[in-house]
């Protein structure tokens, strides 16, 4: 992904979901104008989720996600639809996709119960409308305020609408969320912390360090990006009209040192958990950090996949600060992992969420909450370890007051 790009955890994710052969894949291509999707007439030719970022006018930058069938069989087939199931927790939109000729079966109704008890918005489409018109006949089980259309993938018939009815349901709903904006006024100088270690990648700035410049560019403000070993040059030069240090949490505790107190500071990740998540759910969560013993579990959980972001954060760097704690146990997931069975767990720990999207995240500190799961983020724990955990969380919390 280039700079210029939408990240993916930014772009509104749209999931098409139907049972094997109702077109879905055909009425995905056909919507997107690419070939996303293998068709075919074989059942069940989608094995597994499939995602791509994409510019789908006229909605603009989203996810695209081709889902294997819900109605796929055997041992496999339920890991399948099982897999489709999991996306729900990231799908801003779900459009499900029905064959006109056989009409709704129990899969598809199984969704729509599954889609509206989590409140997702949702299109039912009728594909093939030009070999059958069967819809009339179930306008009465899903005609509750839901948006229905009739297309067929083939002849291209309805597809123009269908993607109308898609930009205005992604578009409508409206989020007035900022990373930093809020926390800062027009020209105030904020100081960006960003450690030149092993893990940062070469060349480039990541993911939550570009999107913090970027939204205190929206807002007026003028960031000033150094490294730690020139923070304290920086702190001697301007000190005075410094209005807030976000550091890497990995640095905190040497730019704690460094920082002047009457300075307010906090980290990267503590602000993707209050742009991503719940801050004040999260922040209970530390609690259970502090009350650690021996032999408790903890899961240390990370959005990344392959070349992750915060590797030796997470793997590394936690697991010994939490080891001076008590003699924990820790299992570790990354990217789209994510335990469905969290009972064993006495905490657990997570990063920013900075390549997930709010949908997911928040889903995963629902999953943790209706388990009864402490659930904290990697820069609130590091913050506690470190000692200035409420120092760190003062900018964010004076916010909120």
């Amino acid at each position: 992904m280039g700079m210029n790009d939408t990240p993916a955890s930014e772009r509104k994710h749209i999931a098409f979901f139907g049972c094997r052969n109702a077109g879905k894949s055909s009425l995905l291509n056909a919507v997107t104008g690419q070939n996303l999707s293998i068709v075919s007439d074989v059942l069940g030719t989608t094995t597994d989720p499939v995602y791509k970022a994409m510019e789908l006018l006229p909605a603009g930058p989203v996810v695209v996600i081709d889902t294997p069938g819900l109605d796929d069989v055997g041992e496999l087939g339920s890991q399948r639809v099982k897999k489709a199931v999991e996306v729900l927790r990231k799908t801003d939109l779900a459009i499900l996709v029905i064959d006109s000729e056989k009409g709704l079966n129990g899969p598809d109704k199984e969704i729509i119960a599954n889609v509206k008890e989590r409140n997702i918005p949702f299109i039912i489409v009728y594909n093939k409308s030009d070999i059958s018109d069967s819809v009339d006949k179930e306008e009465v089980f899903i005609s509750e305020g839901v948006t229905v259309k009739k297309v067929s993938a083939l002849t291209g018939e309805g597809i123009h609408d269908l993607k109308e009815t898609i930009a205005k349901m992604i578009n409508d709903d409206t989020n007035d969320k900022v990373l930093i904006g809020d926390l800062v006024n027009e020209n105030d100088l904020v100081v960006l912390v960003v450690p030149i270690d092993k893990a940062a990648p070469k060349g480039r700035l990541i993911l939550p360090q570009q999107q913090t410049i970027r939204d205190l560019l929206d807002h007026g403000a003028c960031p000033l990006v150094c490294r730690d070993s020139e923070l304290a040059g920086v702190i001697e030069k301007y000190g005075k009209d410094i209005k807030l240090v976000v550091t890497d949490s990995q640095a905190f505790k040497k730019v704690g040192e460094i920082v002047p107190a009457d300075i307010p500071l906090t980290s990267f990740s503590i602000l993707f958990s209050r742009y991503k998540g719940e801050l004040d759910y999260q922040l209970k969560g530390v609690e259970a950090v502090k009350n650690l013993k021996d032999g408790d579990y903890v899961l240390i959980a990370e959005g990344c996949t392959h070349h992750r972001q915060c590797g030796d954060i997470g793997t590394e760097k936690l697991p010994a600060w939490l080891r001076k704690i008590a003699n924990v146990q820790i299992d570790f997931t990354s990217g789209r992992e994510y335990p469905d069975d969290l009972s064993k767990y006495n905490v657990i720990i997570h990063c920013g969420g900075c390549m997930l999207n709010e949908k997911e995240m928040k889903a995963r500190i629902e999953i943790a909450r209706e388990n009864n799961i402490p659930i904290t983020n990697y820069g609130m724990t590091i913050a506690f370890c470190t000692g200035i955990l409420e120092r760190s969380m003062k900018p964010l919390l004076d916010k909120q007051d």
